[in-house]
């Protein structure tokens, strides 16, 4: 009897999974659900303000792939999981029905914490496309003035962070203004409730970012939590400053619909996963990607590569259940950063046993836009 297994989500984490479930199951059913069939290339975001990537670049069609593997797209926004984790609820045009499955992978991705008072003035650019498209707009349009970047965390997830888009996109706009002729017409500032932001890429990483930002006369507001934001400033604990443009990422929480799903979560509101990404408690049902909350280092980052690393477990593991086997397959926890500053970038590599970060390098640049064609390739 062929399997029915049933994807959740169309990010990194889920088009690895359904790729390596079709390479060691060819008879397997496999349903994909997501609103749309289509993967966002996060990491290439930061570059649309510069107007070096385009929407085109960002969304990748699925449908393809999915042909190519024969993989069932079912359209739809997940609400809940029933019977043990066999059953997923979807809506989709106004209408709510049930999906039956013999075994489920969960990659739907998390959501940006909304609390902070005023966050609505705020622009996040890894919420997409559309949001990076609001930055360059309004770059173009702005003649002077200051723009606050920062970041923030899930105070109960410390995991649940995306620090280093910020950091790109901060040097990112720094060159683009400096490449423009504007950089004297603007002030950059930068702001995180830790006196050493990014401390999750090593100690060195965060003495070569501070240094970076003091040397290209970037403003820091460090150690103090933000209390809101406002129109046109930043009310902190430490005091207020003006801003004009506000781009600031949000710590990170698991998907909405888990509230309406048997599986525990973690106190950041995560669903709670093994070293071997499977769901506690619930036979052929795993998690990866920001979705699920994981044993691992204080460093462990929140980022494609892992969602690749853990879905590639998670199917293994998946199919190991279905022919009888122990699922035992883990995966390993690696930082890898191409972090990109428009026309360099620097290499922040960070494993149990080691720590390292390159010098900044232009090659590197056109390296981080090689692997993007690379890794985007078979997909198409």
């Amino acid at each position: 009897m062929n399997q029915n297994i049933t994807v959740i989500g169309a990010g990194f984490g889920a088009v690895t999974a359904i790729k390596t479930l079709r390479k060691n199951s060819p008879d397997a059913r496999i349903t994909l659900i997501a609103p749309e069939p289509t993967l966002q290339y996060y990491p290439s975001l930061i570059w649309v303000p510069a107007k070096i990537k385009s929407r085109s670049d960002i969304l990748v069609d699925l449908k393809p792939l999915l042909a190519r593997l024969n993989v069932q797209f079912q359209p739809g926004r997940v609400t809940g999981v029933e019977a043990e984790g066999r059953r997923v609820l979807v809506e989709h045009a106004g209408e709510t029905w049930a999906i039956e499955n013999d075994g489920l992978i969960i990659a739907s991705g998390g959501r940006f914490l909304k609390r902070l008072p005023g966050i609505e003035h705020a622009i996040a650019v890894c919420e997409g496309i559309d949001a990076a498209e609001k930055i360059r707009d309004r770059l173009a349009s702005m003649t002077g003035g200051t723009i606050a970047m920062g970041f923030g965390t899930n105070p109960n997830e410390p995991s649940a962070v995306r620090g280093g888009p910020m950091f790109e996109l901060l040097f990112g706009i720094d060159r683009l203004l400096r490449q423009q002729g504007r950089r004297d017409q603007f002030k950059l500032v930068f702001f995180n409730p830790s006196p050493r932001p990014g401390n999750r890429l090593g100690e060195k990483a965060v003495d070569h970012l501070l240094a970076r930002m003091k040397k290209f006369d970037i403003e820091t507001r460090l150690g103090a939590k933000m209390v809101r934001f406002e129109a046109d400033k930043i009310v902190t604990e430490a005091g207020e400053f003006a801003a004009d443009l506000i781009l600031f990422m949000p710590g990170m929480t698991g998907p909405a619909w888990a509230d309406n799903a048997p599986f525990a979560k973690s106190p950041g509101g995560m669903i709670q996963a093994e070293a071997t990404t499977k769901v506690p408690g619930f036979d052929r049902v795993y998690v990866v990607g920001d979705s699920g909350s994981y044993p691992a280092p204080d460093w462990a980052p929140k980022q494609a590569h892992m969602a690749d690393l853990m879905a590639v477990a998670a199917a293994n593991n998946l199919l190991a259940e279905f022919a009888g086997k122990p699922a035992t397959t883990t995966f390993k926890w690696e930082l890898i950063c191409v972090m990109d500053m428009l026309d360099r970038a620097v290499v922040v590599f960070r494993t149990e046993k080691r720590q390292f970060i390159s010098p900044p390098c232009r090659l590197l640049h056109y390296a981080k836009r090689l692997f993007e064609w690379w890794y985007l390739r078979p997909i198409r």
